[in-house]
This record gives structure tokens, sequence and C-alpha cells, in this order.
């Protein structure tokens, strides 16, 4: 999972997500959020902003949006995860899913999501080992879910490949012995 280091990438793109945020007030000149370029934005207008931006107009003084939870983890999403996360393509619904999931917890008191996200994690990860640690894992009945795998998943079965190939070449030097 990204870390929430100013340099690292996978932060950077996780908080240019973009996430629905309601103005709380009327705000003049930046009707180009709406698409209406030198208006004013009205109390009550839904947009998507990135969630740096989203988040830094919910904090300030006074509160300029509310936030809302990203599609990417609506209702739809969540029945999914609990009925079989392996089957969901977590990459077309933000290629970095799981970071994504625990920025929102940063900001929502959502128990249940969290819950739901741990469970999807583990159970997503044990496949994903199964498929890093069977060398044609990326070919057969496994490669739709691979390319479902959002960024920390490809990261985990990155590693988890790596160091099986490195334990069948260990176990190949060590044959001849």
């Amino acid at each position: 999972m990204a870390s929430n280091s100013y340099y690292d990438i996978d932060a950077i793109l996780t908080d240019a997500e973009k996430v629905p945020c309601t103005f709380e007030h009327t705000v003049s000149d930046l009707g180009y959020l709406d698409g209406n370029a030198g208006q004013e934005i009205k109390q009550g207008t839904k947009v998507e902003l990135p969630l740096w931006m989203g988040v830094t107009l919910a904090v300030s003084t006074p509160v300029m949006v509310s936030l809302d939870l990203p599609a990417a983890l609506s209702a739809r999403v969540v029945n999914a995860l609990k009925a079989d996360s392996r089957t969901v393509d977590l990459r077309a619904l933000a290629p970095h899913f799981f970071t994504l999931g625990a920025r929102m917890l940063d900001l929502f008191e959502e128990e249940e999501l969290g819950e739901i996200l741990a469970e999807s994690f583990k159970a997503r990860a044990k496949v994903i080992a199964d498929q890093a640690h069977n060398p044609r894992g990326a070919l057969g009945e496994g490669a739709d879910f691979l390319r479902g795998l959002d960024e920390s998943e490809r990261q985990l079965f990155r590693a988890a490949h790596d160091s099986a190939k490195e334990v069948r070449t260990w176990i190949a030097e060590n044959k001849t012995k």
C-alpha cells in the first residue's frame, strides 16, 4: 500500500482520484469546476474533484464542500466484494483501489467498509500468492484475475513471484550438489 510520503507516486496518484463533493456555499469564480467558466458555483452543486482538493475544501474554514464516498466504494461494489471479492475487477474501479479505500477510511467513520476491505484484501492475497508461486499462474485461468489487480496487489504479486522464482533457482542450484 502507498505511504503518505510526499514523493510516493502511488500516494500522488491516489490523491488524484476523483471523489464526489457537494458545495456547502455559493462561491464566485469557481464555475469552471462545474463546466461554467467565469460563473459562480452554487450551493448544493455536486462535482467530482481530485481527492486532494476535496479534502482541502472539506477541512477549510468555512467548510466549502462535503465529501461522499467515490463510485469505486459504492454500495454495489461493496456488495460484490462481500459476495466474492476475487471476481471484482478492482483495477477498472480504481487503479489504487485499496489505497483509496484506506484514505476514505481516514476521512469517514465506516467500520463495516473497513472490515469488508480488509477481508477482501486477505481473500485476494491468497489467490495472488497462489498465482505467484505457480510458474504458469499468469497464463491460464488466473490471467483475468491478475489483470484486475489494483496497484498494491500488483506489487504484492511481483514480490511473491520474485521470491518463488528465487526459491526455485536455489533448489535447482542445490539439487546438483
